[in-house]
């Protein structure tokens, strides 16, 4: 196993460390099937509010709710997707204790990482940081101790994800690898996928 670490892929490679994630997206909030999620599940995710679909706010609210409910209870972090809900999300959060909170493909601004960062919270880049340069300056002030590195959807490798987190933030790769196995073992006590 490689010590590359992909938070959130919809491709795995079984290459690199990919921890399992299982939720309800907020495209399907309105779903009428019962939200179960497998207690093999690693990480609930990718759960949040996207307020660009045309899902019902409030549905997705409820569902949110619901997941948070459960990761809270079975002690697992959430990975997020936030489209146009920060604030809203953010405020959410607050009324959870949650093991740990990831903002997967963050593509918002440097404001906006500063306060997920004030909560403790970590930021996820994948491969559209480069295309925004409010995103590419969130990286780099972001500490590399509230940094992951993740494929999504994108054709990018991991290791270009890492080798682009590392050439923003003015450092080596290796560098990046230590700091993102670091925050992985924070969240998981080093037990292992």
């Amino acid at each position: 196993m490689s010590r590359f670490i992909d938070i959130h892929t919809h491709h795995p490679t079984h290459v690199h460390r990919e921890p399992q994630a299982e939720g309800r997206h907020p495209w399907d909030a309105e779903l009428l099937t019962p939200i179960s999620i497998p207690d093999n599940t690693k990480i609930i995710g990718e759960i949040g509010l996207d307020f660009a679909c045309n899902v019902d706010r409030k549905k997705q609210e409820e569902v949110f709710r619901q997941q948070l409910t459960i990761a809270q209870s079975s002690n697992r972090p959430i990975v997020l997707h936030c489209v146009k809900a920060f604030e809203q999300i953010m405020k959410i959060l607050d009324d959870y204790t949650l093991k740990a909170v990831i903002f997967h493909g963050f593509i918002g601004s440097p404001q906006q990482a500063a306060s997920a960062i004030k909560k403790g919270y970590f930021i996820s880049f994948g491969g559209r940081t480069k295309k925004s340069p409010k995103t590419i300056e969130a990286l780099r002030s972001t500490p590399i101790d509230y940094i992951f590195a993740e494929t999504d959807e994108g054709p990018d490798k991991i290791e270009d994800i890492y080798e682009m987190i590392a050439s923003i933030k003015e450092t080596t790769t290796d560098e990046i690898i230590d700091a993102i196995e670091k925050n992985y073992t924070r969240i998981f006590n080093s037990d292992g996928e």
